[in-house]
């Protein structure tokens, strides 16, 4: 044993190196890491006229899990030399091996991310075991990363700029053994542990003179040459449009390392690959990413908000209500293995709500991503009825009727007495407080919240809301069943909105202010996207409709009376649907026109809202107002109990509703705001003096 690295020689002379970080559930690529690899790699080139060949391979379930986040989390500028020096280590170790003149083969035979897939890339051939829920590429773009140990060289020399670019690195993309290997990753996908030893034997005595292609004499880089210097100057408008103008530093460090690295020889492009790593691992963004991505969403589907309690797992669902949100719950319920009972008023729309699922699996199907017999499994498992009694013994519902506390009771009343006695009560709404609806039930111990975002099939976000009278019981099953079906979840406490659909509100809110202020629409737009938001804000209302965006504002009217703050863009939103009867995308013109359901140009009625004064508001501004305005609800979220906890709070902004994921979450924001919080309540109250005091920052 050698450190981390196991170094066994057989009779045959092909030495294996077995990753295997002593007390540690997986190998990432730390300092002592760094030191096995070297002593390693030492000790090879020592023997090397006695070895044959090597494999790498790894004892634990995952081949490597890639690099040391916990420490990465923690650099800063000052530590640059000393990570310049730690990555120009662990790159020289990978060179040797790759050039030691043996055949090098890579075993992977669990998960490759990262490091683990840079170790891989640096052996000349790559077999990967089919291991369930085994994983192969490079993520580091979503942690405001690059694969800084060789990746972005390696990718480029294999596979060619362009598809190394959309294809790897620009995407983090995870992909499956089999679609690893037809993306070029690996070489061969085995079924088990001894064929992929066997073959990674085989492959050595083979390949006797086995070296990189870059290391023999004339290799050119796939698609390089004229083609290449003629496209060039398109990567980083392309990368802009990608990014919609926001500047995110780890895809324009990406596409840099890769461009300047083709100019270069493989070392020279190492080296420059280290420089811009180094300077995204020092950067706050970075540490936001990694913070949100990987340490809280850890925490979050670790179970950190989940009760500890045993209960019993779930196992046949029903789904009341078959519109596009309930048929894509009973989807992804019956995606993940459990049967569902679909009901609707009419048989008619319930099977409506099932061929719904039905598009979905045929479009899985198209992909590559589901065989025919398992889709049609899939699709066996929901039940389509308007019967309640087919509803007899289940052990879940989920309601997911139209957002009225009448009809809710109504559709409870009738499904409770068929259930399993114990069955989890779930209801799907987005809004309405959970504590009322379980008056309209027999056992409000087992009744919760379990907010889904459509479309379900995409979305990862599940937002659990928790009732005065919720016991931990149907927490913690309500938890387990939304991890069983693929989801994040979250778990809030009850209050009108709970926690993500009161705080997009504000965004809207803020943003069809300004517009009532005279900003143009399309400034609005921008400084939505370039501020790091997926969809502009007038884009949104108009997903959600403008008729639900009013109706739930009147709720929360109703509920707060005097209280309530009206704002300007309130009297806009009242405007388009009373006097334009342009209600959102569903209508076909809302904010923007649209034709044939594909969005258009913003509607040019809003033209005439545009004043001297709007245009004059700064940028920042904008950028700031809506932002702000998210972070101070967050913040009062908090304050008031309905957030548990800030993993939650910023998973659920950045999963569930778009919160720029350079910020990692929207309560990080207020952390990481320049001068801390006492810099980010400095600016709100800034921001308070100029548009308002909603910006009034809270006590706490």
């Amino acid at each position: 044993m050698t450190g981390t690295i196991r170094y066994d020689r057989d009779a045959g002379g092909v030495v294996t190196l077995t990753l295997d970080d002593p007390g540690q559930s997986a190998n990432t690529m730390s300092r002592a890491y760094a030191a096995s690899m070297t002593a390693a790699v030492d000790r090879l080139e020592a023997e090397r006229d006695e070895l044959t060949g090597v494999i790498v391979t790894s004892a634990k379930p995952t081949f490597f899990a890639g690099g040391d986040l916990p420490e990465m989390i923690k650099a800063t500028p000052a530590d640059a030399p000393a990570l310049t020096a730690l990555l120009t280590t662990i790159k020289a170790d990978l060179r040797r091996l790759e050039r030691l003149g043996r055949p090098v083969v890579a075993a992977v035979n669990g998960s490759a991310l990262g490091g683990g897939l840079e170790i891989a890339l640096a052996c000349h051939h790559r077999i990967a075991l089919d291991a369930p829920g085994a994983r192969i590429g490079f993520p580091e773009v979503t942690l405001g990363l690059l694969p800084g140990a060789g990746g972005v060289t390696r990718t480029v020399r294999m596979l060619g700029l362009a598809d190394a670019l959309t294809r790897i690195l620009l995407t983090g993309r995870q992909f499956r053994p089999a679609a690893a290997r037809a993306a070029g990753l690996v070489d061969e996908v085995v079924g088990t542990p001894e064929e992929m030893l066997a073959g990674a034997r085989a492959w050595i005595a083979a390949h006797p003179d086995a070296a990189q292609p870059w290391d023999r004499p004339g290799y050119r880089i796939p698609g390089g040459g004229r083609a290449l210097a003629a496209q060039l100057p398109a990567y980083p408008a392309n990368l802009r449009k990608q990014l919609k103008g926001n500047r995110l530093p780890a895809p324009e460090a990406i596409l840099a390392a890769a461009v300047e690295g083709t100019q270069v020889d493989v070392d020279t492009a190492l080296r420059v690959e280290t420089r811009y790593l180094v300077s995204l691992l020092t950067s706050q963004i970075a540490k936001n990413m990694i913070g949100a991505f990987f340490f809280d969403l850890r925490a979050v589907n670790g179970g950190a908000s989940r009760p500890a309690v045993e209960v019993a797992p779930v196992t046949r669902v029903a789904v009341l209500g078959a519109g596009m949100m309930g048929a894509g719950i009973a989807y992804a319920c019956a995606r993940s293995g459990l049967d569902v009972v679909l009901k609707d008023v009419t048989a008619e729309a319930a099977a409506r709500g099932r061929g719904h699922a039905e598009k979905l699996l045929s479009r899985e199907v198209a992909k590559g991503r589901l065989d025919a017999e398992r889709a049609a499994a899939v699709l066996a498992r929901i039940t389509a009825t308007a019967d309640v009694a087919a509803l007899t013994g289940c052990d879940a519902v989920i309601e997911a009727v139209f957002e009225d506390p009448a009809l809710k009771h109504a559709v409870f009343a009738e499904a409770e007495p068929v259930l399993a006695p114990d069955a989890l009560l779930a209801s799907n709404t987005s809004t309405l407080p959970i504590t009322g609806l379980a008056a309209g039930v027999r056992r409000p111990a087992d009744f919760i919240g379990m907010h889904f975002f459509s479309p379900v099939d995409r979305m990862p976000l599940l937002e659990i809301v928790v009732g005065e009278r919720t016991g931990d019981a149907a927490l913690a099953r309500a938890f387990d069943l939304a991890r069983r079906i693929g989801k994040t979840p979250i778990v809030v406490n009850d209050g009108r909105g709970f926690f993500t659909s009161r705080v997009i509100g504000r965004f809207l809110d803020e943003a069809v202010t300004m517009l009532a202020e005279g900003v143009p629409a399309p400034s609005i737009e921008q400084a939505a996207l370039q501020a790091g938001y997926p969809t502009g804000p007038l884009a949104l209302a108009d997903e959600v409709s403008l008729s639900l965006i009013q109706r739930i504002r009147r709720q929360f009217e109703a509920a707060a009376g005097d209280d309530f703050p009206v704002l300007p863009g309130h009297a806009v939103v009242d405007r388009m649907l009373d006097e334009h009867d342009r209600p959102g995308r569903a209508a076909g013109r809302g904010f923007y026109d649209y034709d044939a359901g594909r969005r258009g140009r913003l509607w040019a009625g809003l033209a005439a809202l545009a004043t001297a004064e709007g245009r004059a508001i700064p940028l920042i501004d904008l950028q700031e107002r809506m932002m702000f305005a998210e972070a101070l609800d967050a913040l009062r979220c908090r304050d008031e109990g309905v957030l548990r906890s800030e993993a939650d709070g910023d998973i659920g902004s950045l999963l569930g509703i778009g919160f720029p994921a350079w910020t990692g979450g929207v309560l990080r924001y207020v952390r990481q705001y320049p001068g801390g919080p006492a810099g980010f309540a400095a600016r709100a109250a800034e921001l308070a003096k100029t548009y308002g005091e909603r910006f009034t920052p809270p006590a706490l």
